[in-house]
This record gives C-alpha cells, structure tokens and sequence, in this order.
C-alpha cells in the first residue's frame, strides 16, 4: 500500500475517520460540484458504485502517477425506493416513518482508481429498525443533523443506538465507508 500517496475525495468527517481508523497517511482533496446523478432506470444496487466511479473520474486529469484516489456514495435502498439526503427536515422524519418498523439496505459503492488502474465495488448491510415514536422521530431530527446522511439517519448517533435492533452486515459500511473491504481491495490493488 505504500507505493501510492492515497487521497480520500470526500467530506464526510464519519468517512475522514474511518479512513483513519485503518492507520494509513491520506491526505483529502475534495473538488466543488462533483454531480451525483445517476441514469434513470438504472438498477438501485448499481447506483453507489455509478456515482463513486463518476466522482473518481472527475480527479482523473488532476491526479499525479503516484495517487489513489478513494471516492464513495452511499445510498439508502429500501424495497425498491432509493433514500437519498433529506432535502428539509419534514423530508427527514418523511424518511424516518417509512424506515420505522422494517428492513432496509444500506449500498456504499467505492472506487479507488490511480492514473493506471480502477477498481470499484459496492457493500450491502441490512439494517432494521423497530418502530419508532413520532416523539423518537422529532427528538432526532431536531437535536441532530439529519440532512447530510441517507436516509436521514447516522447508525452512529442517537437514533442508531435506540432504534436499531437488528444488522447483517458491515457496520462501518452504514457509517459510510466500508473500512474492511477497502483495506483488502488495497493490498491487492
């Protein structure tokens, strides 16, 4: 892994940590703007690694011999609805009724490319909820900060240690970068 100055093109202080939790040097470089649409119709499995791989290419002329590059998006899948950031608060506790009670998955697809290769990969946990109170919803929601996160929620705060009763799965992966994975798929890269 020490041949490659690793770059982490994100963000989130949750992926900032995980990352670090591997006890590698990175350094981040972040560009503004980067789209995070995806085709219609294309399949929900898909979609986090489509963005991840589009967010890499975004560096590619900017990226020296020696860098990789890590991007990811995670998204929030459940039956065949795709729960994306909350666009306001109402949208949050919207996406909190309908996690409430059930089973869902949560996608991270990754991409580490350098100038020479590319790689890319997606990570499904299932993650279920008991039902939730109106009052566990809007206590969240107003004393937490739902809007950056799919789905509305972070595993890692208040609502993940009340409400989550069940996990299949990387729990990283729901905080948002899939820790194990990446440090396997670096020591073959």
């Amino acid at each position: 892994m020490s041949e490659y100055r690793i770059i982490l093109a994100s963000n989130s202080p949750r992926r900032r940590e995980l990352l670090s939790g591997l006890d590698l040097d990175y350094e981040v470089k972040v560009l503004p703007d980067i789209e995070e649409s995806y085709p219609e119709g294309l399949p929900t499995a898909e979609i986090p690694v489509y963005i991840a791989t589009e967010k890499a290419v975004a560096y590619k002329t900017l990226m020296l011999d020696d860098e990789l590059i890590i991007t990811a998006d995670t998204v929030v899948v459940l039956g065949d609805e795709v729960l994306g950031k909350p666009t306001d608060l109402d949208d949050a506790r919207r996406m909190l009724h309908e996690l409430s009670g059930k089973t869902h998955q949560v996608i991270t697809g990754v991409c580490l490319k350098t100038r020479e290769k590319q790689r890319q990969f997606a990570v499904t946990t299932d993650v279920t909820f008991k039902e939730l109170t109106d009052e566990e919803i809007d206590y969240y929601v107003e004393k937490y900060q739902p809007l950056d996160k799919a789905g509305a929620y972070g595993i890692q705060e208040w609502i993940g240690y009340i409400g989550v009763t069940g996990l299949n799965g990387s729990y990283f992966n729901v905080m948002g970068l899939p820790v194990q994975r990446i440090y396997k798929e670096l020591k073959v890269f």
